[in-house]
């Protein structure tokens, strides 16, 4: 299973948020760089990139984080927030990264998202399915939709996704542990995904239960910066 640090950028600095909070806002290190390569040098080779700034803005913002991790490691980057034009997705692809992460134009404008899993290739995307309750949230947490996680996937599967992530946003930075039930229904449901569990992780003992369960990998992130996971027991 793939061990995958999450860096959340606000203002260039590395936060994480509450519930998908802006308001509930802790500042990490004001040097995303410096985090990077501290996950490098632990052995870690995924990275989890979110601008925060872009996907409130619904455009990239933080890209030269990107830029500067990308040349400063040799992380595998996936890159996500704001994403919403062919400009966005060429900034990101261009600035490093070797996923873009696509979430919310997935959910309000599927054709273009189509158009470019096509166009630019299905291994250049990971979908992000951010849940409340089991229906899509979207617009970095701030809107829920009706649409069912279930029948989100199903869709997306069927256009050639290979890699997804799921959050439910009730668990995220809470520390209280991941969706277990929630992904085991999805791991089920859909077997041939390559499915990331994100949100909740508390400990190694959260990692060793998702694992257990089938996930592919895990997205970790304020169970790290608060001193409860070790980034040398994630290798």
């Amino acid at each position: 299973m793939d061990i995958i640090p999450a860096i959340d950028i606000i203002e260039g600095k590395c936060v994480r948020l509450t519930e998908g909070d802006y308001a509930q806002k802790t500042i990490y290190n004001e040097h995303p760089l410096e985090v990077a390569k501290a996950f490098e040098d632990a052995g870690i080779q995924r990275l989890h990139l979110v601008d925060l700034d872009g996907a409130k803005a619904g455009k990239v913002t933080n890209w030269k984080v990107l830029e500067d991790i990308a040349a400063g490691t040799n992380l595998i980057i996936d890159f996500g927030g704001g994403i919403k034009s062919d400009e966005d997705l060429l900034i990101v692809l261009n600035s490093g990264a070797k996923m873009a992460t696509i979430g919310s134009l997935a959910v309000k404008q599927p054709a273009i998202f189509e158009a470019w899993l096509t166009k630019y290739g299905k291994e250049r995307f990971l979908l992000g399915a951010d849940v409340k309750g089991e229906k899509i949230a979207i617009g970095g947490w701030l809107e829920t939709t009706e649409e069912n996680i279930f029948d989100f996937i199903k869709a997306n599967i069927q256009k050639g996704v290979q890699q997804l992530f799921c959050t439910d946003i009730s668990k995220d930075g809470k520390l209280e542990g991941p969706s277990i039930e929630l992904y085991t229904k999805i791991i089920h449901q859909f077997p041939e995904l390559y499915f990331i569990a994100s949100g909740g992780v508390s400990a190694m003992e959260d990692i060793h239960a998702l694992r257990a369960i089938g996930c592919k990998g895990v997205i970790v992130g304020k169970a790290i910066y608060e001193g409860r996971i070790k980034i040398n027991e994630l290798c």
